[in-house]
């Protein structure tokens, strides 16, 4: 960065953190435990201040995660270890004041937080994954954050806010297993199960890089939206029990390159039977419970690379950006609601149907 930008970020950060200051508090949710679950509590708090190395960040969209939901309902981390903690891991905005020594960014730019905090490149350790965003004080809930600069990245151009809120976790989760562990190639084929974050964002990412995604869902008004995106085919598993079945027929047989696992127990036999040989299959979720066991032997004959995924570093973040920025490529989003509304966009989580991720506008 320039001397010139440095001092300009300066004095900018100067008069928006007075601005801030003057506007003397900030509101954010809260965690608030009660006998099974938590409730959703909207406070107002101090407005926070830059320190060394740090940066405000008004935030202007977030967005939820299957993980977030669990928290509510307290079935995710010690029982009641998120009491008082604010929610939401993922959400992007500008940057309205800046701390003595940050170089990374200056007032005005837009940024997204990174999920792990501490996670920033290399392998993961026990303490990059205790720093992740979400159910403590570094929630992504709230009007304005104040964070270190080194877990933020900047944001593609042709993004909305409400577009790079859903990248930190889903997106990312789906790069590290396509590409980082997967390795995927042009015309491999990827199974894609259900229309959540993670598959979305697996459908766009394959079809943008030349595979041919194939992608499960019970609604046929969603494999039409899958298609429109660039699926190269659909399986409907209300229809069709043996939905995998239906998916080798759409390889020749030959059978899948990719699975991103995000259904659990109920989903990763049929995977598996699914699968081609010396294939990838990137262990992601639980939707319908974790599998008590996974079939070694299967696994073994087929030459099957199995990888458990827990998100990714800022590294993976910024790979990932720069292949969004070179495609053009825009997240799907199923519903978006206000700030003021964000307990009924769990709630929808929990009950409503929806293509892609679930956003709050801030």
């Amino acid at each position: 960065m320039s001397y010139r930008r440095l001092m300009l970020a300066a004095i900018a950060g100067f008069i928006l953190a007075g601005n801030a200051v003057a506007q003397e508090t900030n509101r954010q949710y809260r965690f608030v435990a009660g006998d099974d679950a938590y409730t959703l509590e909207l406070v107002d708090v101090p407005m926070p201040t830059a320190g060394p190395g740090e940066v405000l960040v008004r935030v202007r969209a977030t967005s939820l995660n299957r993980r977030d939901l669990m928290m509510l309902n307290n079935r995710y981390g010690a029982p009641g270890s998120a009491d008082g903690g604010i929610p939401l891991s993922d959400g992007a905005g500008e940057v309205i004041a800046v701390g003595a020594n940050v170089t990374r960014f200056a007032v005005g730019d837009r940024v997204a937080g990174i999920f792990f905090a501490d996670w920033i490149d290399g392998k993961r350790d026990a303490a990059a994954l205790a720093s992740a965003r979400g159910g403590g004080p570094t929630g992504m809930l709230a009007e304005v954050i104040v964070a270190d600069e080194a877990s933020l990245v900047g944001i593609p151009d042709h993004l909305t806010f409400e577009q790079a809120a859903t990248l930190p976790c889903a997106g990312v989760t789906a790069w590290v297993g396509l590409f980082r562990h997967g390795r995927l190639q042009a015309n491999d084929y990827v199974l894609l199960e259900g229309t959540g974050g993670v598959s979305t964002f697996g459908l766009v990412f394959s079809a943008a890089a030349g595979a041919r995604p194939i992608i499960t869902s019970s609604s046929k008004e969603k494999l039409g939206q899958a298609r429109e995106l660039g699926a190269f085919g659909t399986a409907n598993y209300r229809e069709n029990e043996d939905w995998q079945d239906e998916v080798r027929a759409l390889t020749g047989d030959r059978g899948v390159d990719h699975v991103l696992e995000v259904g659990g127990q109920d989903t990763l036999e049929k995977a598996l039977e699914a699968l081609g040989y010396d294939a990838h299959i990137a262990l992601i979720g639980g939707l319908s419970g974790f599998a008590p066991a996974i079939p070694v032997g299967t696994m073994m004959g087929l030459g099957t690379r199995a990888t458990g995924i827990y998100v990714g570093s800022r590294a993976d973040f910024e790979a990932m950006n720069a292949f969004i920025e070179e495609h053009r490529i825009e997240p799907a989003i199923g519903r978006v609601f206000s700030f003021d509304e964000a307990p009924a966009a769990f709630d929808f989580m929990e009950n409503g149907s929806y293509f892609g991720k679930i956003v709050i506008r801030h």
